[in-house]
């Protein structure tokens, strides 16, 4: 399952999605560290297909975990060239123009 949480700043609708099963940990790498907090992405729990409906009304997205990452780059919503590793997963974020 995957963890998803919409936030909404001004203008913008940002999707926060995790791997379920990496809520709350953090990872580190090449000095770069990011804490998969339950405060930013501890939404609900969906279904791969829920997270694909839920990033068409988005404007951006912050994507955390090898699951959520591969299925966003499946379906054409990422390019495999922009995602980053930090420690052993993979994160993305891609701004909706």
């Amino acid at each position: 399952m995957i963890r998803c949480k919409i936030h909404t700043h001004e203008k913008d609708r940002i999707l926060a999605a995790c791997d379920e099963e990496i809520l709350g940990m953090t990872f580190r790498g090449d000095g770069v560290k990011i804490k998969v907090s339950e405060i930013f992405y501890g939404g609900e729990s969906v279904t791969e297909e829920v997270f694909i409906e839920r990033t068409k009304s988005v404007t951006i997205m912050n994507l955390v975990g090898n699951r959520v990452v591969d299925k966003a780059i499946k379906e054409g919503l990422v390019s495999e060239q922009s995602v980053m590793i930090i420690g052993e997963v993979k994160h993305a974020q891609v701004v909706i123009m």
